[in-house]
């Protein structure tokens, strides 16, 4: 007899219904009137009605839950001394999208051994997520499988979708149904096209096939999420945070009938994977602004404990604290330098103003 069904597959592990997952570990009243205010506090800075920057900052990924919890905290403290002028999102990304194959984050493996318990790492993640947000802190996170959200998306204050997924059309119908605001990255030669289409997309209504809270397979349909913007994360053509292409592109959402709503990513190629140079485009960010760009909205920065990263795998014994196994990152002495640098710079323009 042939075999034409699963002939590739190996195993089918059933995963616990994101609603039983969500009753397991809580969001409380008190979480869920802070990610609303955070969502909302979101969605005026990316329409001009809070005059404050969005910085979403934190390690490329999470893969020590310990030492994300001792960032946040410090990160806690610095974003209460710059709140006058930015309000801090601290990345929690579990989700990490892999050009060929590698680690591909806390949720598909939590305990980096390629075991791929994925019952512990969605739990993992909303541990991690709801341990943030008691420090006081809104969260970020790229959201890659369309199948996530319905587990953790209740504790997310703000996404991306990624230079990989922007001309999806799975993650943008995705994000047309998503509660938070969303940032849409360029794609990876550096075309801000795909994006812009993507924002587009997003805003309208959908229908999808999804899931629903059960885990059942369900006809999903939106209204459109209106809270989109775009992300400049350079390319393979180069870096695209220079005051040209911020002025282009804000020309070509406006072009579109779309808010000129820029987040600059200061790491991937706009740094030319050199964690160092990640300072080096916030000082030119900063200049924009200071000449009065009103298109930019806000930054994203990869940063860490410790500077760079490490190679993985290995065993998890002899992985140093703080330091990512992903991308590398600034150490944390660097960025508290560079987001202050940032909110007097923002300080100076906004007494220059009034």
């Amino acid at each position: 007899m042939a075999h034409v069904n699963d002939v590739h597959i190996v195993s089918t592990d059933p995963l616990l219904e994101p609603a039983q997952l969500r009753e397991k570990i809580p969001t409380t009243e008190k979480e869920k009137a802070f990610i609303h205010k955070s969502r909302e506090t979101i969605h005026n800075i990316i329409f001009g009605d809070d005059p404050r920057e969005l910085v979403v900052i934190g390690p490329c990924s999470i893969h020590d839950p310990e030492a994300g919890y001792d960032y946040a905290r410090r990160l806690k403290a610095l974003a209460d001394e710059c709140s006058d002028q930015i309000y801090v999102v601290m990345r929690v990304y579990f989700e990490k999208p892999r050009t060929t194959v590698g680690w591909k984050g806390l949720i598909m493996d939590p305990h980096l051994d390629g075991s791929c318990d994925l019952n512990q790492g969605l739990g993992l993640a909303r541990e991690v997520l709801k341990s943030v947000i008691e420090i006081g802190l809104p969260t970020a996170t790229e959201l890659l499988d369309p199948i996530t959200p319905q587990y953790i998306a209740d504790l997310i204050s703000w996404s991306a979708i990624g230079a990989r997924t922007t001309e999806s059309q799975t993650h943008r119908q995705m994000a047309s149904g998503l509660s938070m605001p969303v940032g849409f990255k360029n794609s990876t030669e550096g075309n801000i096209t795909p994006a812009i289409n993507a924002i587009n997309a997003a805003s309208k209504e959908q229908t999808f096939l999804g899931v629903d809270l059960a885990g059942r397979a369900a006809a999903v349909t939106t209204k459109g999420n209106p809270d989109c913007h775009l992300i400049l994360r350079g390319g393979s053509s180069g870096p695209n945070y220079s005051a040209k292409y911020v002025k282009d592109s804000a020309a070509k959402l406006a072009q579109a009938g779309l808010i000129p709503a820029i987040m600059v990513d200061a790491s991937h190629a706009n740094s030319s994977k050199d964690p160092s140079r990640q300072p080096v485009v916030i000082e030119d960010v900063c200049k924009q602004i200071a000449n009065g760009e009103e298109s930019i909205i806000g930054i994203m920065v990869e940063s860490n404990i410790h500077a760079g990263n490490q190679a993985f795998p290995q065993p998890k014994e002899d992985l140093k604290y703080g330091v990512s196994i992903t991308d590398g990152c600034i150490d944390w002495e660097t960025t508290e330098t560079m987001l202050r640098d940032f909110h007097q710079t923002l300080k100076q323009r906004n007494t220059a103003v009034s």
